[in-house]
């Protein structure tokens, strides 16, 4: 079955047959912080598409055909292409699909998004460690100082470049690539942190207007359900409140 809301695909299941032509395929799983930023890009420059969600938590064999890790996002093209990797799901898209580019032309603007997520990316860990140290009453606060630290480096970045959002006034590629952390910030009981960073917390106040943020936003409540299904590895977790 496809659709963004469409029941994921586990074990046992058949493969989906050939992409049609003229669409391109995502493998998905509603939840995953990942997908989304696929999902994002897919939204934000109207790309006709179908998404197949995975049961992450019971994979269906025929996944690893599409990606040898066994991880969404992967994208699939109707001549049989296979791309997986967010960030390089994201890039193909922008390239294909050269309509209305998320990634800035000029090559150090480029560059610098890149440098950018790559700073980014060390701090998405720290979000779930420390959801789960939480959760488990034990001390989480070395986690949330590390998280904050990171943030109000973020902070500053935004604020000497007095722009809007990190790529100039205007959302572009990296600041979808980074919104799904700040999405489940609330989940993840580390909300309160964007309180040091005022710069940072009118960004997340912006991107919640967009159009592709608003197509694919995940409400705090719902995450948190997902999330407890989701460290207890129930294969109900990928379909949660479907």
């Amino acid at each position: 079955m496809a659709g963004e809301f469409a029941k994921s695909l586990g074990k046992g299941s058949t493969a989906p047959g050939p992409v049609p032509e003229g669409m391109i395929r995502l493998y998905s799983m509603r939840y995953c912080p990942f997908a989304q930023r696929t999902r994002l890009v897919l939204k934000a420059k109207g790309i006709d598409h179908e998404i197949i969600n995975i049961n992450l938590k019971n994979k269906p064999d025929w996944i690893f055909e599409k990606n040898p890790f066994g991880l969404v996002p992967v994208l699939e093209t109707s001549k049989g292409q296979l791309i997986y990797e967010s960030p390089i799901t994201c890039e193909y898209l922008d390239e294909a699909y050269p309509e209305k580019k998320l990634y800035p032309e000029d090559p150090y603007e480029k560059a610098y998004q890149k440098m950018l997520l790559e700073f980014f990316s060390k701090l998405t860990p720290v979000t779930y460690k420390y959801f789960l140290a939480n959760r488990s009453g034990e001390d989480a606060s070395v986690l949330k100082k590390e998280f904050t630290e990171q943030l109000l480096k973020l902070e500053e970045i935004l604020a000497n470049r007095k722009t809007k959002f990190f790529g100039g006034n205007s959302v572009s590629m990296i600041d979808y690539l980074i919104w799904p952390w700040f999405e489940r910030l609330e989940a993840f009981h580390l909300l309160d942190c964007l309180n040091r960073t005022p710069t940072l917390k009118h960004w997340v106040e912006s991107m919640q207007l967009d159009p592709a943020v608003k197509a694919t936003i995940t409400d705090p409540q719902t995450y948190k359900g997902y999330l407890e299904l989701y460290v207890k590895n129930s294969p109900e977790a990928c379909d949660y409140r479907l």
